[in-house]
């Protein structure tokens, strides 16, 4: 491994993500750049394990909730993540350059906030019915309930 950079505190806790689109351009309100941007964070789950609890792909952003063990960093995850999208989707760079990251309090909270996320902007009615969010039912992430407990 060489020269690998651990952030202990990072990697021992879950942390919620999140990054937009340059200018806010809504991207991902195609269908199929939102669905490549949740196959690019499953890809990149198999080369850089990590746990994923839950997402969100908006239309201009994204939330991602997730624990990143060692040797690996959420820097690593996030870069490979939007490198990956905007290859995967050939329409050049098209994300802020930085993310934004926390530790969350309560995971649970951040969980439902991620999920809230399509209702509070009026995309739908109900987190389940929102088809880019792990709140769909659709989409496999770890349980956070059993991770925390």
């Amino acid at each position: 491994m060489g020269n690998v950079k651990t952030h202990l505190g990072q990697n021992e806790m879950i942390m919620l993500v999140s990054t937009n689109t340059k200018s806010r351009k809504p991207v991902f309100a195609n269908p199929a750049y939102a669905h490549e941007a949740i196959d690019t964070l499953y890809r990149l789950q198999t080369l850089h394990p990590f746990f994923l609890f839950g997402f969100v792909i908006m239309p201009d952003h994204c939330h991602i909730l997730l624990n990143v063990p060692p040797p690996e960093t959420i820097s690593v995850i996030m870069r490979q993540f939007k490198s990956g999208v905007s290859h995967n989707l050939g329409i050049g760079p098209f994300w802020q350059e930085r993310f934004h990251m926390e530790t969350p309090e309560n995971s649970k909270a951040a969980l439902k906030y991620i999920h809230e996320n399509p209702v509070k902007a009026g995309l739908v009615d109900s987190p389940e019915r929102y088809k880019w969010s792990s709140a769909s039912g659709l989409w496999d992430v770890t349980d956070l309930e059993t991770w925390i407990e």
